[in-house]
């Protein structure tokens, strides 16, 4: 930022001072000089008796001994506090003290969290081709049942899990995997499996913004790791990895990198809140930035128990592509898949969906939602906006493809 110089005194020709010999029209605020005063003969004062003069010095003397006293007093007393104070402030030596510095609340509780959760979270090594990639799991139950993300096992040949950092690793099952939810589960076998101590599902709908978050994983290959900060955001959207939208989802800046995927996202007592599935990275980076999604654990509960029971999960399916609505609630239709239940039931690009089966739709999530309950085949209704008007449209919903760019 450029200051200009102010005006007034001291800019152009102005003067910051004048000179009082100089003529009392430039500074007119003065007072007036005193007259000169017409001469007068100068006469010699009466010589002064020379005791006269001793004797008026006297107090004179008399009163300087006593200030130069009284001034050497207060600097000898002033040096003495300022010395006393010098003492005074000059810090002890600490003392040293064995172990560890002392841990914050914070600290003590991630301490707490990994100690407890830690054993119950393993290594995920998928190998498909001639290459390997890692990921991370977490036990659920004594019976060798891990979660993971879909997408860390997705083709691969075969899947290997240490159950722990010195552990060999051992071949895991891929029981069923469901990409839509970005979630799949393992299943390993023999006598370590029964020393996994499986994690608890907190309910994700109490998660709130601020609270501590926890994820433990192995991340960029490194052995098993612990980050700490914060729930950043709840219900944020995420693409799966077939195309669909994730919702619900958690946001935290607990620092997760490549590695961490199908790790437990936790809160302060440790429970499960998520499963760490994706980052958000910068100019084609791939690293941390502070922003990690986590598929919440109310889908992990819904979806986890039919995938135990093997295959995949058969979803309806409805073939619209929504954003919101600038005008009022409600999901504006931005496309309609062709061939889709959507388009064969009428539904039309520029449409305003308010109400599914009797549900009203205030955004876009609420399509997903009002029909995660349904089967393909269900007949559903479907209210629009259309040209000013209302208009209801019947749907017969279908089975959700693998990918979304499959109508």
């Amino acid at each position: 930022m450029t200051h200009e110089p102010a005006p007034g005194r001291g800019s152009g020709s102005g003067r910051l001072w004048t000179d009082p010999r100089e003529e009392d029209e430039h500074q007119p605020w003065l007072a007036p000089r005193t007259a000169i005063m017409p001469a007068q003969p100068l006469r010699e004062p009466d010589p002064e008796p020379p005791e006269e003069r001793r004797r008026g010095l006297w107090p004179l003397i008399l009163i300087a001994t006593l200030v130069a006293a009284v001034l050497f007093g207060a600097g000898v007393l002033g040096a003495n506090l300022l010395f006393s104070h010098d003492d005074a402030l000059r810090p002890a030596a600490l003392p040293v003290s064995p172990g560890a510095a002392p841990a914050d609340s914070r600290s003590k509780t991630v301490r707490s969290i990994y100690a407890r959760a830690s054993p119950s979270v393993v290594s995920v090594r998928a190998r498909e081709g001639n290459g390997v990639s890692g990921g991370t799991g977490f036990a659920i139950d004594r019976d060798g049942t891990i979660v993971t993300n879909a997408h860390v096992v997705s083709g691969a040949s075969s899947v290997q899990v240490r159950l722990n950092d010195n552990a060999d690793p051992i071949e895991a099952r891929v029981i069923g995997s469901d990409a839509s939810s970005d979630l799949a589960v393992l299943r390993v076998g023999g006598g370590d499996a029964s020393n996994l101590r499986p994690l608890v599902l907190a309910d994700s709908n109490d998660v709130q913004v601020g609270d501590l978050a926890v994820a433990i994983g192995y991340p960029l290959g490194l052995d098993r790791t612990v980050t700490a900060g914060i729930v950043s955001g709840v219900g944020r959207a995420i693409k799966a990895p077939n195309g669909f939208q994730i919702d619900k989802v958690i946001q935290t800046d607990a620092p997760i990198n490549p590695g961490n995927s199908g790790g437990p996202l936790l809160d302060s007592a440790g429970r499960v809140i998520g499963v760490n599935s994706q980052i958000a990275t910068a100019n084609g980076g791939a690293g941390n930035i502070g922003i990690g999604f986590a598929v919440p654990s109310n889908t992990v509960r819904e979806v986890v128990p039919r995938l135990e029971q093997g295959g995949s999960i058969k979803r309806a399916y409805l073939g619209v592509t929504t954003m919101a609505s600038t005008v009022n609630t409600g999901a504006l239709v931005a496309d309609v898949a062709a061939g889709s239940p959507a388009d064969s039931g009428g539904v039309r690009i520029g449409d305003v969906i308010v109400k599914v089966d009797g549900k009203d739709v205030a955004a876009p999530e609420d399509i997903a939602t009002a029909i995660e309950d349904r089967k393909p085949g269900d007949d559903v209704h479907i209210e629009v906006q259309r040209a000013g008007g209302r208009q209801s449209v019947g749907v017969t919903l279908g089975t959700r493809p693998e990918n979304m760019t499959t109508p």
